[in-house]
């Protein structure tokens, strides 16, 4: 089977039907998320009718839970998703979106910004203020059509993001954007707060200082790579996590498309080319699955959920075909004996929890 595409004998097969707690503010979140990056046309266009086909797809598949940000598209994501969603009545739907970035008109003549997003006319500014704060919500739920979502998320913080300004928005991020966002919560615009980030040292330092819900951990903790766990140099953040009540939402299960494939790596890792070493650790991934006749895509999707700090998986999804892949991929039954031939090539670390 290609799980990347979708045939009349998939249209029954479903996530499966499960929800963990954000312990700390009694949110159920779907295991499964619906990453809505590459509807905000991530890399390469996508077409309205594709996008809109794509979450209607994940809402017949049993999904529930969508993720999106101002940033994605410079609001596209969140347009096109609010659109989808506008008309149905859904009452169990989890939405999280994200502040810390305006997206304001570009200026005319104005370089292209290399974000990755094939949109023009719009780039994004990053914003931790306390009234960046408030714009950014108000914006966010004029295009998603709605007075509340579920997950409110402080996007992008941290010292590979922002370098010699790391310091600074941090600062800001303390004084300023996480408490206007906990009065967005006592207000009842989110029902939770937390950060989204790909970095694991900032989320280290917010959370002693700052109560927060939840952390969405983007790429760190996945079949490739486990840098966010209690045996690794980088300190335990899922450990750190789970021993105060964070909940944990894995974003990037694939790493940027290096493990979305069926039969061989992607070509990127962490929003670029994939560097030889890399690549070569990918391989043996895909040979040791291969030789068992497993969907490198459905041990990545299922791998993080085994861990205990872990709420949901999201995975980003641009079409219908995309939609039905995860589908499949979290419906698969995976033997126990290959985490123990993961872990015996030296691909798993002994500590690691594996469904």
């Amino acid at each position: 089977m290609n799980p990347t595409s979708s045939s009349s004998g998939d249209q029954t097969v479903r996530v499966p039907d499960s929800r963990r707690l954000l312990a700390r503010c009694a949110l159920p979140v779907p295991s499964v998320g619906f990453g809505a990056a590459a509807i905000g046309n991530l890399y390469e266009p996508v077409d309205d009718e594709t996008a809109y086909a794509a979450v209607e797809e994940a809402l017949c598949r049993g999904i529930r839970y969508f993720d999106t940000a101002p940033y994605y598209g410079y609001g596209l994501s969140e347009e096109r998703l609010g659109s989808a969603i506008a008309w149905r009545s859904t009452p169990d739907l989890v939405i999280s979106t994200k502040v810390g970035r305006l997206i304001v008109a570009a200026e005319t003549g104005a370089q292209v910004p290399d974000d990755g997003f094939a949109v023009s006319g719009r780039r994004a500014l990053f914003d931790y203020s306390r009234e960046g704060v408030l714009r950014s919500i108000e914006g966010s739920l004029r295009r998603l059509r709605c007075d509340h979502v579920d997950i409110l998320l402080l996007h992008d913080i941290g010292r590979e993001t922002h370098r010699e300004r790391h310091e600074a928005a941090l600062r800001q991020a303390l004084e300023e954007a996480l408490p206007a966002m906990e009065g967005l919560k006592s207000s009842g615009v989110c029902r939770a707060i937390g950060i989204g980030v790909n970095e694991l040292e900032v989320c280290l330092e917010i959370m002693p200082r700052f109560d927060i819900d939840c952390i969405l951990l983007a790429g760190r903790y996945t079949l490739l790579e486990q840098n966010a766990g209690s045996g690794s140099a980088a300190g335990g953040v899922l450990s750190e996590a789970l021993r105060r009540g964070v909940g944990i939402l894995i974003g990037g299960p694939f790493n940027s498309g290096l493990l979305a494939r069926d039969r061989a790596p992607g070509a990127t890792y962490n929003y670029r080319p994939a560097d030889a070493d890399t690549l070569r650790r990918t391989e043996r991934i895909y040979a040791i699955c291969g030789e068992a006749e497993i969907d490198v895509g459905a041990a990545a999707l299922q791998f993080p959920l085994a861990h205990p700090a872990v709420v949901s998986v999201i995975a980003g999804m641009r079409s219908p075909a995309e939609v039905a892949s995860a589908a499949i991929r979290m419906a698969t039954k995976l033997p126990a004996s290959l985490w123990d031939t993961l872990r015996n090539a030296g691909l798993l670390a002994d500590w690691i929890p594996t469904p």
